[in-house]
C-alpha cells in the first residue's frame, strides 16, 4: 500500500486525482491532503509517506502587465513553497516527490497562423512572471533528484474536465450559445484530466524521475473543439473562414485571442511512456466534461 501526500488542499488537479485513486485503486494507495495557506503544514509530519504530489500554486490568470507584489507572490508560492515543500519531504524519508509546471515555461501560443512545436531540444523561454516562477521551481527541485528521493517535474499543457477553469469553459460557453464560430486551422496540445491522473499514477507505480510531458493521444484544433463541444448538446456550429486576418489583428491587442487560436504543440514523441495513459479519446473526454 503506497500512500501519497497531496500537498495543496482544494486544488482541481488535486481533488481530481484524489477522486480518481478512491474511485479505483484504493486497494493499492492511500491519499491524504495538507493545506498549505497559511504556516500550519510547516508543522505536519511528512514521515511515512512515498510520495509528494505537489499542486499548491497560483494559477496564471492576468492577461497583461501585473504589480510588482503579484510578479513576487508567483514567486514565493509557485516556486519558494514548492522547494520548501521539497526540503521538508526530502529531509523526513519521502521516496518521490511530484511537481506539477507547465508547458508555459516555454513561452506563450504561436500568433495565429504560426505553428509552435515543442521538441526536445526546445530550450524554456517563459514569458511571464508565471512560468518564469514554474521554471525557477523545477531549477531548485531538480538538484535535489537522487535514488533516495525521485524528482518528477511534470509539464502539462491545457488541461481540462469537469469543473476545470481556463480557457476550456469559455470556449464551452460558446459552443453552447453560437450558432457561428471562426474556422481558424491551429494545432494545439490538450490533457484531460483522467488522462493526468493516469500519468501520475503510473508515476508513482514504476517510482519514475525525470521531467514528463503527459498530453492527449490527439492534437486539437480550437475550431473543431467547439463543433465537438457543440455536438455532445445536440447543437449545430457553423465553422466560418475569413476571420484570420481580423484574428491577428486583435492578437496584437490581447493576449487571450494567440492564447485561444493560436498554436502550442508537444511533439508526439516527447509524451510518449511506456504504459498507455490517454485511457480517454478527445470525442469521449468532451463527452465526459460536458455530460
Amino acid at each position: 500500500m503506497r500512500r501519497i501526500l497531496i500537498t495543496g488542499k482544494d486544488s482541481y488537479i488535486g481533488t481530481s486525482f484524489e477522486k480518481y485513486i478512491n474511485g479505483g485503486f484504493s486497494d493499492s494507495y492511500t491519499v491524504d491532503t495538507l493545506d498549505m495557506i497559511g504556516d500550519g503544514w510547516r508543522g505536519a509530519d511528512l514521515s511515512g509517506y512515498d510520495t509528494v504530489f505537489h499542486v499548491a500554486g497560483i494559477a496564471h490568470s492576468d492577461s497583461g502587465k501585473i504589480s510588482p507584489e503579484r510578479a513576487a507572490l508567483y514567486y514565493a508560492v509557485n516556486t519558494d513553497l514548492a522547494a520548501e515543500t521539497a526540503e521538508r519531504a526530502r529531509a523526513a524519508g519521502v521516496k518521490q516527490f511530484i511537481y506539477m509546471s507547465s508547458a508555459i515555461v516555454y513561452g506563450a501560443s504561436a500568433p495565429i497562423g504560426k505553428d509552435k512545436e515543442i521538441t526536445a531540444d526546445t530550450e524554456p523561454a517563459p514569458e511571464n512572471s508565471y512560468g518564469d516562477s514554474k521554471l525557477q521551481a523545477e531549477r531548485r527541485l531538480l538538484p535535489m533528484d537522487s535514488d533516495s528521493f525521485k524528482v518528477v517535474i511534470l509539464r502539462p499543457p491545457m488541461i481540462y474536465g469537469k469543473g476545470s477553469k481556463g480557457n476550456y469553459p469559455t470556449l464551452a460557453k460558446m459552443a453552447r450559445k453560437l450558432p457561428v464560430f471562426p474556422r481558424v486551422e491551429n494545432r494545439r496540445s490538450m490533457l484531460y484530466i483522467d488522462n493526468l491522473c493516469e500519468f501520475v499514477r503510473l508515476m508513482i507505480e514504476n517510482g519514475e524521475r525525470g521531467v514528463f510531458f503527459p498530453q492527449n493521444s490527439e492534437y486539437t484544433n480550437t475550431s473543431e473543439l467547439v463543433r465537438l463541444i457543440a455536438a455532445t448538446h445536440g447543437k449545430r456550429v457553423r465553422l466560418l473562414g475569413g476571420f484570420t486576418p481580423l484574428l491577428r489583428l486583435l492578437g496584437h491587442l490581447t493576449p487571450l485571442v494567440n492564447k485561444a487560436f493560436g498554436s502550442l504543440a508537444y511533439a508526439a514523441e516527447l509524451s510518449a511512456y511506456k504504459q498507455p495513459y490517454a485511457l480517454y479519446s478527445l470525442e469521449r473526454s468532451i463527452e465526459e466534461t460536458e455530460k
